[in-house]
C-alpha cells in the first residue's frame, strides 16, 4: 500500500480572545488522504472546514495556534516545520486554489507572469520558458480558450470561469502532491461551474495529485470527491466514501445536511380579490446599462433590452441565468438604484419615478432590497440595534422605547435573540448577518423585496433556515419576492414563476413547476441540464448538445 500523502492526527487548533479566554477551534480532527484520492470537508459555516485545509500548509488564521497533533504532508510534519521550511513546501507540495480567484491576481501583470511566478521565480524548479511553456499546456488540459495567447491578457479581460481555472493553473504548475480546493466554484454560475469542475477532475486525475477540497454544496461534492469528511462545531461527526455519505449517512448530522440540500417546495400567499388587483410590479418595455448616452439615449454599455413581466400580488418571481445576464442590473433598475433609459415600472397600478431620488417616502418604503453580501450592505461601526432602528425613524419617525421594542419585534421576527442588539456586525455568523439584512428591509414593513442572490454565500442548512423564514414572513404579511439567484433548487423552493435571462434579455418565462421538464428555449434546457444533481456518475455522464453548448458558452 502507497504511504498515505496526508495523514492529520489529533489536530487542535486554538484561539485566544482579546479578553484572554481559551476558544477551541479544532477539536481532534483526525484523518488521511492517499495518492491521486480527493477529499471534501463539509459543514455549515464555522464548522472549521477552512481552518483545517489550510493547517494542511501549516497556516492559521491571525490570532490562532496549532496546540496539537500532527500535520504530516508527504512525509513532513507541516507543525514542526520552521517558518521557512514551511514557505519552501507550500506552492511546491501542496498548493492552494482560494474561493475568490480575483484576489488571487495582481490586476497590473499578464496573468502567465503570474501563472509561472512559483515554478521559475520562487521555488525555480525550472526555467522561465520551461515553465512558460508548462503553463500554455496546462490552459490546454484545463480547457481555457486560446492557450498559446490567454497568458498575455490581464486579469480583467478574461470571465470569471477563466479566472477560476487560471488559479487552477498557477496552483498546479509545480507539480504539487497536494492541492487545496476553497469553495472554488461558489460564486460562479451553474454553466460555468461544470466547465471548471469538468476541468479540474481532469488535471488531477491525470496527474494522480491528491485534493482536499472545501464545499458547502453537496451537489459538487458528489462530482468531485471519493471520500467525504463532515465537520460540525471542530469535530469530525463521520467520514465515508462519497456514496455512503450522501445516500446512506449514519450521523444524526449529517442526515440533517442531506435533508437540507433538496428546499421544501412552497405554494405562494393566497391574497383576497388578487385576481381584481393590479399587478404588484409591472415593468414594460425596460431597456437600462450604465456609461454615457448616445444619440439614441441609449447608454454605452446596454445590460437590459426590452424587458417586460408582472408579478402578481402574494406571487414569487425567480429570475435565473448565467452571470452577466442582467439579473441585478434588474433588481437595480426596479429599486430606482440604477434609472432606465426607457421604459415603464409600475407598482400597484402607479407609474413609479425611475430615480429613487424622485420617489416619495413612502413608495422607497414599499419596494427593499436585500442584498447577497450582508458583509457590505451593514454598517461594520454600527450595533444591530442602531442599523435596524435607522429605518424605524426614517420610515416610521419611531424613537426611544417605541423604536426599542419593534427592534426586539423585528429580531424575533428573524429568529434570532434580543440580545444580539447590542453587537457588532462582524460578532455575528454569515446566517446571521443575513437575517438582519432582511430585518432591516422588514423595519419599512414593505410590500416587495427584491431578494438579489441572498443565500448563495451560506451554507446548505442556514440557507434551508433563511428560505423556511422567508416563506413564513410571507405568510404572515403578505409579501412579494423577486428572488434572484443562479441557484435552481432555491427558486423552485420559493417561487410560483421563473424568468430566464441571457444577456440582457427574457428568452423564457414559464411556471416554475414547469422548469425541470418543460423549459422550450435552448439556453433553458442548457442552464437547467447544469445544475448539479445528488449522483456521483452525473457529471461524466452528463450529455449536452455540443452545438448549443458552444452557442451559449463564456469559458
Amino acid at each position: 500500500m502507497a504511504q498515505q500523502i496526508v495523514q492529520l492526527k489529533d489536530l487542535y487548533i486554538n484561539a485566544t480572545t482579546d479578553s484572554g479566554r481559551l476558544v477551541e477551534i479544532i477539536k481532534g480532527v483526525s484523518f488521511d488522504i492517499a495518492p491521486g484520492e480527493m477529499l471534501a470537508l463539509i459543514g455549515e459555516s464555522g464548522s472549521g472546514k477552512t481552518t483545517v485545509a489550510l493547517s494542511l500548509l501549516g497556516y492559521t488564521r491571525t490570532g490562532c495556534r496549532i496546540d496539537g497533533g500532527e500535520i504530516i504532508v508527504d512525509g513532513n510534519d507541516m507543525a514542526q516545520l520552521s517558518e521557512a521550511q514551511r514557505a519552501g513546501h507550500r506552492g511546491a507540495t501542496v498548493s492552494y486554489i482560494p474561493q475568490s480567484a480575483a484576489a488571487a491576481f495582481n490586476p497590473a501583470k499578464p496573468l502567465i507572469d503570474q501563472v509561472i511566478e512559483a515554478a521559475a521565480r520562487i521555488h525555480k524548479t525550472m526555467s522561465e520558458d520551461a515553465a512558460r511553456q508548462k503553463a500554455i499546456e496546462l490552459f490546454r488540459a484545463l480547457a481555457l480558450p486560446d492557450p498559446e495567447t490567454i497568458g498575455a491578457r490581464y486579469p480583467h479581460q478574461v470571465s470569471g470561469g477563466q479566472l477560476q481555472r487560471l488559479s487552477a493553473a498557477m496552483a498546479l504548475i509545480t507539480d504539487p502532491r497536494l492541492v487545496i480546493f476553497d469553495e472554488p466554484t461558489t460564486a460562479l454560475d451553474v454553466t460555468t461551474q461544470i466547465e471548471v469542475l469538468r476541468a479540474f477532475k481532469s488535471v488531477m486525475k491525470a496527474g494522480g495529485i491528491s485534493g482536499v477540497y472545501v464545499t458547502h454544496d453537496l451537489a459538487v461534492v458528489a462530482q468531485i470527491a471519493d471520500r467525504i469528511a463532515v465537520l460540525k462545531e471542530g469535530e469530525v461527526q463521520e467520514v465515508g466514501t462519497t456514496e455512503q455519505i450522501l445516500h446512506a449517512p449514519q450521523h444524526p448530522y449529517t442526515k440533517e445536511l442531506m435533508s437540507a440540500f433538496e428546499p421544501k417546495t412552497f405554494e405562494g400567499t393566497t391574497i383576497d380579490n388578487a385576481h381584481e388587483r393590479p399587478p404588484v410590479l409591472n415593468v414594460k418595455e425596460v431597456f437600462a446599462g450604465y456609461g454615457p448616452k448616445g444619440s439614441d439615449g441609449m447608454p454605452a454599455a446596454l445590460i437590459l433590452k426590452d424587458i417586460n413581466f408582472d408579478l402578481m400580488p402574494g406571487k414569487n418571481l425567480g429570475v435565473i441565468g448565467e452571470s452577466g445576464s442582467g439579473k441585478s442590473t434588474l433588481a437595480r433598475t426596479v429599486a430606482g438604484l440604477l434609472p432606465p433609459a426607457a421604459g415603464r415600472i409600475n407598482f400597484n397600478g402607479t407609474e413609479l419615478q425611475p430615480d429613487l431620488r424622485h420617489r416619495s417616502k413612502d413608495e422607497l418604503r414599499r419596494i427593499q432590497i436585500v442584498f447577497q453580501l450582508a458583509d457590505t450592505a451593514l454598517n461594520p461601526n454600527k450595533p444591530i440595534g442602531k442599523i435596524l432602528g435607522r429605518p424605524l425613524g426614517f420610515y416610521h419617525g419611531l424613537k426611544g422605547r417605541a423604536a426599542d421594542a419593534r427592534v426586539d419585534e423585528l429580531l424575533d421576527m428573524v429568529r434570532l435573540p434580543k440580545a444580539i442588539r447590542h453587537r457588532l456586525p462582524a460578532e455575528l455568523s454569515g446566517g446571521q448577518k443575513q437575517r438582519i439584512n432582511l430585518a432591516r428591509a422588514l423595519a419599512a414593513e414593505p410590500e416587495l423585496i427584491l431578494c438579489d442572490e441572498i443565500t448563495s454565500a451560506l451554507d446548505t442548512v442556514v440557507a434551508a433556515a433563511i428560505l423556511d423564514l422567508l416563506k413564513d414572513l410571507q405568510r404572515d404579511l403578505s409579501l412579494s419576492y423577486m428572488f434572484i439567484s443562479h441557484d435552481l433548487s432555491t427558486v423552485e423552493a420559493i417561487c410560483d414563476e421563473v424568468m430566464v435571462m441571457y444577456k440582457g434579455e427574457i428568452v423564457e418565462h414559464m411556471p416554475t413547476a414547469q422548469m425541470r421538464g418543460g423549459a422550450q428555449h435552448a439556453y433553458s434546457r442548457l442552464l437547467i441540464s447544469s445544475v448539479p444533481q445528488l449522483d456521483t456518475k452525473w457529471l461524466d455522464g452528463l450529455e449536452q448538445d455540443p452545438e448549443i453548448t458552444a452557442q451559449f458558452s463564456r469559458r
